[in-house]
């Protein structure tokens, strides 16, 4: 705990909160003389004003603040403990208790090596007693940390160009990870090559590795929470592990999200749906991980975000770019066809029919899929349309955007698909390109594909090319406007507003596109006995990836 005194109060942190307390210039004074007493100070009792009753009873509401926020902890008299506990553990003296009796084992193939020796002094600091052991199944470098009953363990590897701690799990479990995740950093782009990296560099980079090491697995013995928690780092997942990955250039380490790995005891394999947009962006952002993802990122980098905003990313079937209104809704379509593509390439392919469809909640997926296979449907018979919706302020936008502004000779067909359905097509035509949509109303269909035609035409006329093109669609919007309450003034020129009437129109149209269709969905499953790296990320990230199947239409 540490304080610092104001001019009418004190400012006191602790491990996980922190308290200020003000109103009186006496505050100072007090706090000193309870820190006294909580520090076990023996000449604290035989102060004068100790024997104060009113001195008392303010030392007394002082500590029932302090307890009240977490302030305070339990430390036995005359216990030396190691400082850390304090810092970290609500009863330290039996976190301390817990850390004796375990009797780590530093296993590795040289258990006298430089890593081992480092992991030995951090545990022997941390209070703990470690026995060594030779293990020649463990490559050098490495080590595995383990612990008795219950069976904990984390792997530990160090090299002259970086480093990682894996989460705590049973041994063979972190056998296991430590081999996927020197794997998947040996082919990250960005992993630093060992012969740039300084032998001081190397020197730190093993001592901080070892007492992250060290730090994980005497938690998890004592029950503290991991260092590497969702609820302290958004950008780790809840119920996936965290993997600490250092690098000795720039001499760094920070915790990355593997949503890949297998889940966390007490949590199923498959994550539950993001709630809302902003919670799939930050799925999104650990499916693109910079160390342990399994998609390049979409992001907008250098792209125009004018008329439309852009972002991009490699695919298999190369550059993929995204456009929409904002950013995060362009992001959103990108992740999940990148994601799409990664299923549907190589060896994981299932048969025909099976083409998978990914979407960040069923509804998304389920969406996407209807829209694609009411693409697929002959056009004809087309009813008699009311041309109003050529005064809807979205397709005022978009379409005076792309003819005018952008100076773009395009044309627009619309139909209805059955004249009992509110279901629309539009198909764009313009030189060099070509985009249809579907959606329940003809303004909303007009609207995307005009706007799927700018971002296009953007990206061509500053110089970009991409070998794949995203559509944007309403697909998305229940997920953009969950918890979002457009302001009364705002109409459909707003694109907040216009989407939660997109949302609003989504169930119905689902319900028409299948019976017009008759798309049958199905989980969709690897053609491989081995699990699909992308597909696990995915359910680790609360994703829905589906295979569809035509069925009898009505």
């Amino acid at each position: 705990m540490a304080a610092t005194p104001l001019r009418e109060g004190v400012h006191i942190r602790g491990r996980d909160s922190s308290l200020t307390l003000e109103g009186s210039r006496a505050l100072p004074a007090l706090w000193g003389l309870l820190a006294a007493r909580l520090g076990a100070d023996p000449q604290a009792a035989e102060r004068p004003e100790a024997s104060d009753p009113k001195i008392g009873a303010a030392l007394a509401t002082l500590t029932d603040r302090l307890r009240e926020h977490d302030l305070l902890v339990e430390h036995p008299d005359g216990v030396e403990l190691p400082p850390w506990l304090g810092a970290v553990a609500g009863r330290p003296s039996e976190a301390a208790e817990a850390i004796r009796a375990a009797h780590p084992v530093v296993r590795a193939a040289d258990p006298g090596g430089t890593l081992a020796r480092a992991v030995d002094r951090a545990l022997t600091e941390a209070g703990a007693v470690p026995s060594f052991a030779a293990d020649d199944s463990l490559p050098a470098g490495r080590a595995l940390l383990t612990t008795g009953s219950p069976e904990t363990a984390v792997a530990v590897a160090a090299d002259a160009g970086g480093g990682f701690v894996t989460a705590p799990a049973h041994p063979v479990r972190a056998r296991s990870d430590a081999e996927e995740i020197a794997a998947r950093l040996a082919a990250a782009p960005d992993t630093a090559a060992p012969d740039t990296a300084t032998p001081d560099a190397s020197a730190a980079l093993t001592a901080l590795l070892a007492g992250a090491a060290a730090q994980r697995l005497l938690r998890a013995v004592a029950g503290l929470p991991d260092p590497a928690a969702p609820d302290r780092d958004p950008r780790l997942l809840a119920g996936r592990p965290a993997i600490l990955v250092a690098r000795a250039r720039p001499l760094r380490a920070d915790h990355h999200p593997w949503a890949a790995g297998p889940p966390l005891p007490g949590h199923p394999a498959t994550a539950p749906a993001p709630e809302d947009l902003a919670e799939a962006l930050r799925r999104i952002a650990a499916l693109g991980d910079q160390r342990l993802g399994v998609l390049d990122e979409p992001l907008p980098g250098s792209l125009p975000q004018v008329p439309a905003a852009l972002v991009s990313c490699r695919t298999p079937a190369g550059p993929l770019l995204a456009g929409a209104a904002r950013t995060d809704l362009a992001r959103l379509d990108a992740a999940c066809r990148s994601a799409e593509l990664h299923l549907g390439a190589g060896p994981f392919t299932s048969g025909a029919g099976a083409t998978p469809v990914v979407g960040a909640t069923p509804e998304q997926a389920r969406g996407l899929a209807l829209r694609r296979a009411a693409l697929a449907l002959p056009v004809g018979g087309a009813s008699p349309i009311d041309t109003s919706w050529r005064d809807h302020p979205q397709v005022r936008h978009w379409w005076t955007t792309l003819t005018e502004r952008l100076d773009v000779k395009a044309s627009l067909t619309v139909n209805q698909l059955d004249a009992d359905e509110p279901v629309f097509r539009v198909d764009l035509q313009a030189p060099g390109l070509a985009v249809s949509t579907v959606e329940a109303t003809p303004a909303d269909a007009v609207a995307f594909a005009a706007l799927a035609a700018v971002a296009q035409v953007t990206a061509h006329q500053h110089g970009l090319s991409a070998d794949v093109h995203t559509t944007p669609s309403g697909a998305a919007a229940p997920l953009a406007t969950a918890g979002v309450r457009p302001a009364a003034w705002e109409d459909e020129g707003w694109t907040n507003r216009w989407l939660t009437g997109i949302a609003d129109r989504e169930p119905a149209l689902q319900h028409a596109l299948h019976r017009l269709t008759g798309l049958h969905t199905t989980p969709w499953q690897s053609a491989r006995p081995e699990p699909h790296p992308v597909a696990a990320a995915l359910a680790g990230c609360g994703f829905t990836v589906l295979a569809t199947a035509r069925g009898e239409t009505r």
